[in-house]
């Protein structure tokens, strides 16, 4: 009786006023916020109040007593279980919705900032399209034998999971054949991930193995790539590890930006955008900004194989690309090659998280600057812009609280102007924001 007196004192009713950048709704209890996991805007719901801490509550769905408009069923069973998606039971327009108010949020509560323009988002397909991904293997003998999939939410362990609707659909139904697959192998509890990378013309997956397979195991392998017209790799250590395994004569791993007459060859462990239709938008929407033109020297940092340096040089401007792995500089520079822009295109390793203003500006003249950052973003680079002041930059990223803080310097410190931002519905269904800003000089 006393644990039912218990829930029900932690039973609240509760108004939804927005959501936060985790996709969890926020309301207000007698002023204190409280974070509830899977409540929209302007809902009504008993929310069961899972942890108090001094500054919020932490809080799950009991019942929504009044439902958003935006709610909507989610498509995938295993929804609010896995943890690959997060706001599948909205309206994929409402997510997009919720992701430019999270980025317009960011940019004037963290960097004292707002746009003179807010974009129009960037849309792609709303199901199937993430043709990058790294699934998780368990063997776990209580569950009955091999588990592959996502995490399960803000957890370690791997999602009891048999379909996947944002995977490309023979990807997506493919995670039964291969929980069998794993089943069989000697090395089951040894193949701890299985990375998948679905080009144009083939897709890859790339098991990552602690042990050797037996003859058996490799006949199994085979019998599986031939079933399922998949190509296997092995890996054994790091990324640079990773070698074809069965079949050994395959189609290249590419992707396309038909805007820009360039053909993108990667190898499956190698960084590429998991959305391949939204990129293709995303680079011509920055390039568009960024507008090259011949006799411009351009500088594209955070490089990496040339996603944007290639369209760049394609456009005619004379461009450097800048990244902190020599060896992705050398894989640029086979794009380049492979896509005839060897002559117009240079390519530099420089670590970018310590740059000074005075390593940058060793970078020589840049008319125009296009930043893509990962998560951390690029504080020490908009703080060494002092000496080389670009006419414009165009940052494209993938936190919108590193964009704001970078914001922050660029306007309140290094003389730009915010003239643009939007944000890239890269990842449907995920609380992930990506997005573009276009800055000038003021």
């Amino acid at each position: 009786m006393s644990d039912k007196l218990s829930l029900q004192r932690r039973i609240k009713t509760l108004q939804v006023e927005s959501v936060d950048h985790e996709a969890m709704g926020i309301a207000r209890l007698d002023g204190k916020v409280v974070f509830i996991d899977g409540a929209l805007p302007n809902e009504r719901v008993k929310a069961i109040i899972t942890k108090e801490k001094p500054a919020f509550d932490l809080a799950q769905i009991d019942s929504v007593l009044s439902p958003s408009p935006t709610r909507t069923k989610p498509r995938c069973p295993h929804f609010g279980v896995c943890g690959g998606c997060n706001m599948q039971h909205a309206h994929a327009d409402a997510q997009v919705a919720f992701k430019q108010r999270i980025l317009e949020d960011n940019l004037e509560r963290i960097g004292k900032v707002k746009s003179d323009t807010i974009l129009p988002a960037i849309y792609g397909p709303e199901w199937g399209y993430r043709y990058r991904a790294r699934l998780s293997v368990r063997y776990v003998e209580k569950k009955g034998g091999v588990l592959v999939g996502f995490h399960e939410k803000s957890s370690s362990f791997v999602a009891d999971m048999h379909e996947c609707h944002i995977l490309p659909k023979h990807i997506g139904f493919l995670i039964d054949p291969l929980r069998e697959l794993i089943q069989q192998l000697s090395i089951r509890d040894r193949l701890p991930q299985v990375e998948l990378a679905v080009g144009e013309q083939v897709s890859i997956l790339v098991f990552r193995i602690l042990e050797t397979p037996s003859a058996h195991d490799e006949e199994l392998i085979k019998a599986f790539a031939d079933t399922h017209q998949m190509v296997i790799w092995f890996q054994t250590k790091g990324p640079d590890s990773a070698t074809p395994f069965y079949p050994l004569e395959f189609p290249r791993l590419t992707y396309s930006l038909p805007d820009f007459a360039v053909t993108m060859p990667f190898a499956p462990t190698e960084f590429t955008q998991v959305n391949p239709q939204v990129n293709r938008s995303l680079v011509s929407r920055a390039l568009s900004f960024l507008d090259p033109r011949a006799g411009e020297r351009i500088v594209d940092l955070f490089c990496g194989l040339g996603n944007f340096t290639l369209p760049i040089a394609r456009a005619g401007a004379s461009v450097l690309g800048v990244e902190g792995n020599p060896a992705l500089i050398e894989r640029a520079y086979q794009n380049a090659e492979f896509n005839g822009l060897r002559d117009s295109v240079e390519f530099k390793a420089m670590n970018l998280f310590t740059v000074t203003e005075d390593s940058f500006s060793e970078l020589g003249r840049m008319d125009k600057l296009l930043i893509d950052p990962p998560r951390d973003g690029a504080v020490e680079v908009v703080k060494s812009l002092g000496r080389s002041r670009p006419q414009r930059v165009v940052y494209v990223s993938c936190n919108p609280s590193t964009l704001a803080r970078d914001a922050q310097i660029m306007v309140h410190h290094q003389g730009y102007k915010l003239r643009a931002a939007g944000v890239v519905n890269m990842f449907p269904h995920t609380a992930h924001v990506e997005s573009v800003a276009i800055f000038e000089l003021a």
